[in-house]
This record gives C-alpha cells, sequence and structure tokens, in this order.
C-alpha cells in the first residue's frame, strides 16, 4: 500500500509544487490569488494529524475502493496526507534552481513549458529524488499508523499480534523490520539523488 500510495502523491505533488513555484511573486507565471489559495491549502493539507485524516477521509476511501478497511484502503488517506508534504518540497527543490539558468532558458526563446520540463525539473531532479525517499519513509511510518484502524501491513501486525496479545517479541521484530526497511530505502534515495546529480 505504501507504493501506490508514494506514486500518486509524488506525481500529484510534483504537479502542485510546480505550479506553486510558477504562481509564487516573482515566478515565471505570478498569480498572487492562485498562489494563497494553494499555498494555504497546502499549509492546511500539512497541518491535519494523520489519524484525523484516516477518519476524516473514511467516506472518501469508501467511494473510491468501495470498503474502508484493509491495505487497498488505506492508499487513499496515505496519499491525501502525502500529497501537501511533497508539493512543499518539489517547491523547495525548484527554488534552488539557480536563477541564472532559467534566465539563460527564457532569453533563448524557452516557454513556460520548456522551461519547467527542460530546465527547473532536470535540474532539481537531485532534490526531488530525496523529496521523494523523505516522503517514503515518512509513509512508512504512517501505514503503520493505519494497522491501528485495520490497514494490515506492519502496523497491523505489531497492534494485533503485538500489543493486544502481549507479545514483547512481534512487536521488536516489526520495530527491527520497519528499521531496516527504512534505513534500506534512504540509503537507495541517497545514491539515486547522488547518481543523478552532475553538479
Amino acid at each position: 500500500m505504501v507504493l501506490p500510495a508514494a506514486l500518486v502523491a509524488q506525481l500529484l505533488g510534483t504537479a502542485l509544487g510546480v505550479l506553486l513555484t510558477l504562481w509564487r511573486p516573482g515566478g515565471l507565471r505570478p498569480n498572487r490569488a492562485a498562489f494563497q489559495l494553494l499555498d494555504a491549502a497546502v499549509n492546511i493539507g500539512r497541518s491535519v494529524p494523520f489519524i484525523i485524516l484516516l477518519v476524516l477521509l473514511i467516506p472518501v476511501t469508501r467511494l473510491l475502493t468501495g470498503t474502508s478497511i484493509g491495505s487497498t484502503a488505506a492508499i487513499v488517506p496515505l496519499a491525501v496526507a502525502a500529497i501537501p508534504f511533497v508539493a512543499r518540497l518539489v517547491d523547495g527543490a525548484l527554488q534552488e534552481v539557480p536563477a541564472g539558468v532559467v534566465e539563460a532558458a527564457r532569453a533563448m526563446g524557452a516557454t513556460t513549458a520548456q522551461t519547467v520540463f527542460k530546465v527547473l525539473l532536470p535540474e532539481a531532479r537531485p532534490a526531488v529524488i530525496h523529496a521523494f525517499t523523505v516522503m517514503l519513509v515518512s509513509l512508512i511510518g504512517s501505514s503503520a499508523m493505519a494497522g491501528a484502524i485495520g490497514g494490515g501491513g506492519l502496523g497491523d501486525l505489531a497492534i494485533r499480534y503485538g500489543y493486544q496479545r502481549f507479545d514483547t517479541g512481534v512487536m521488536v521484530a516489526t520495530v527491527v523490520v520497519l528499521l531496516l526497511l527504512v534505513q534500506g530505502m534512504q540509503w537507495a534515495g541517497d545514491r539515486a539523488s547522488a547518481w543523478t546529480d552532475h553538479r
């Protein structure tokens, strides 16, 4: 459930991050009203605790997946929780692209779309990969929380067999697996980010 949620969140979050960069004052397509609206929406989305979001989205989850329990149902709140997080990280990554590179592209006649897809996103690729890694690790933590309401996965295993049955061995084993999973993903993300960084 983490990977589908991460892919959906990365796709939609990147789109929102690009819009934030384009619409902000001084951006390629400044639009103060649209920027303030989207900026506020992203901030509100990031401020809602995940466990509350799980409950709030039950009707939407049921509408989209036909159920509100299980791994498939957990994809919806996981993706919704991660989208504003990714949007803010991508916006920050795009802000780090040197202004001179963007100005050079515009001086050569690049359109806004060409500037975004051929300059901004390629230049920010290492930071975007790093953002994806951070989001993935965050989703692993949230997915364990989703197990508390029947979301399945390692969190469900830890709650059902470790906590409710007082089986310390299962709890410890689950935590160890989560730690190894996070370490492995962070290592892979760091390697991928470094591999794409040609500066």
